[in-house]
């Protein structure tokens, strides 16, 4: 059993290396002119304006949830349906009840105008 993962651990530890080397390569070759401006944060080419600790709109956290709910829904839902005549009724009620929790976040969402764009 341990020898069908060799090959696995193998591909870890020579991407770990070639990772490792790279980042090596870059800190020393790379380019080390420190400025203040350089040092100052930078979002989507705005200089920084208030706290950090300011609030947002719910309306981010709601989008924040709808794209866990959706990419969960779907990375769960296309390895069901390829082995989906393997599984059985037992398979199949495991993601009744999984699709039945998403589908409570989904009303949750809508309850809460998640999906009303003002």
């Amino acid at each position: 059993m341990a020898e069908q993962y060799l090959p696995v651990l193998i591909l870890f530890v020579i991407t770990a290396g070639l990772v490792g080397v790279m980042v090596s390569i870059g800190g020393i070759l790379g380019p080390h002119r420190p400025s203040p401006v350089k040092q100052q944060a930078f979002e989507c080419g705005n200089p920084p304006t208030g706290t950090a600790w300011g609030r947002f709109p719910i309306k981010f956290y709601m989008t924040a949830i709808s794209f866990i709910v959706f990419d969960v829904e779907v990375v769960f839902f296309y390895p069901w349906a390829v082995a989906f005549r393997q599984l059985g009724w037992q398979g199949f009620a495991a993601m009744m009840v999984f699709a039945t929790l998403l589908a409570l976040g989904l009303l949750y969402e809508w309850r809460k105008g998640a999906f009303e764009w003002d």
